[in-house]
């Protein structure tokens, strides 16, 4: 059950909600995000809803069966849009690319991507400072001067930085320099990581987890919610499975059903979903008529000489291919 308090309910009337919720058996947990003040109430017992619904302080109240309340879309029927500012709006309606290279790797390949972006207009730009990488020898980012060097050339730029967070204590020196923070699928379990960017406030992009169920992601994000963050992107970005064709399974499949069950906009990375550039564009229009509001992927001047994941990364020319190809194909979703 969820109840939504009233704008500035006094102390004393709160009490009472706590009360009456604890006297039919129920558990309430408070949330006060962005944009409202919920109590998140936990029992099984049959009661009349009015009971609660009518008391002082009470805006409305809802009854979710789902273990993930907040994120669930059986209260909350119209879709989140998170606004980035400046007109980027991520959510249904608004088809949102986010392009970039896996990694920042210096000045120079930054200006190349923006320019690649911009003349495409594209808004926002992947790219990671921090990386988790399977190898320990591999290259794991710039850190936070490279981080630095990112944001300042993409805010000349009107360009919004998406970027992956690996640690709590990443948080306070990165929040100044992004517009989204990713989670990625190594840490989509990060319970802790979790908890800090609900109270971070800036918007999230929560990845699925390797081996993760849609349960599982719907589960986590409600941490980041339950935290006091709303502003939550679902990426769903490849499971693993036993086929050694490509690099993980894109389960299309799971967009209709995250669309079905939650209010949060639902993003896809085909670029680790499939993990080869040839097949980047096909799973990319694929997402779109599966009803993605938006796709992430990676992009980078030569593939071929890109620090990290460079089999799984188009060149320019492809990029731009895929974008006209990508709103056409929105277009005609949206014409259906």
């Amino acid at each position: 059950m969820i109840i939504q308090l009233q704008q500035g309910v006094p102390a004393d009337v709160k009490e009472n909600i706590f009360e009456a919720v604890k006297g039919i058996g129920y558990k309430a947990n408070e949330v006060k995000t962005q944009a409202g003040h919920y109590l998140v109430a936990i029992g099984k017992k049959d009661f009349d809803i009015r009971s609660i619904g009518q008391l002082p302080g009470v805006a409305d109240i809802y009854r979710v069966s789902d273990e993930y309340k907040l994120i669930s879309r059986k209260w909350r029927v119209e879709p989140t849009l998170i606004d980035l500012g400046d007109g980027v709006v991520i959510g249904e309606g608004n088809f949102s690319i986010m392009a970039g290279p896996c990694s920042i790797e210096n000045e120079r390949q930054i200006e190349l991507v923006v320019e690649h972006l911009k003349v495409n207009n594209v808004k926002i730009m992947r790219g990671g400072v921090f990386k988790p990488r399977s190898s320990p020898y591999a290259f794991r980012g710039l850190g936070i001067d490279g981080l630095k060097m990112f944001h300042q050339i993409c805010s000349a730029n009107g360009i919004k930085i998406i970027t992956e967070v690996m640690q709590v204590s990443q948080i306070e020196e990165m929040i100044d320099y992004v517009d989204v923070f990713q989670v990625g699928a190594r840490n989509s379990q990060n319970f802790n990581l979790l908890d800090s960017l609900g109270e971070a406030q800036k918007p999230v992009l929560l990845k699925r987890g390797i081996s993760g169920t849609i349960e599982e992601l719907l589960q986590a994000a409600e941490y980041i919610f339950s935290n006091g963050n709303e502003k939550i992107m679902l990426c769903e970005r490849g499971i693993r499975g036993y086929e050694k064709a490509y690099r993980n399974i894109l389960d299309l499949n799971a967009v209709p059903v995250l669309k079905e069950k939650t209010h949060l906009p639902v993003i896809v990375d085909p670029s680790h979903g499939i993990g080869l550039r040839d097949y980047v564009e096909p799973m990319s229009l694929a997402a779109v008529m599966a009803g993605a509001d938006g796709v992430i992927y990676e992009t980078h001047q030569k593939p071929e000489e890109a620090f990290s994941d460079g089999q799984q990364t188009v060149n320019f020319q492809e990029s731009e291919r895929l974008i006209k190809r990508m709103r056409k194909a929105f277009e005609l979703r949206e014409n259906f």
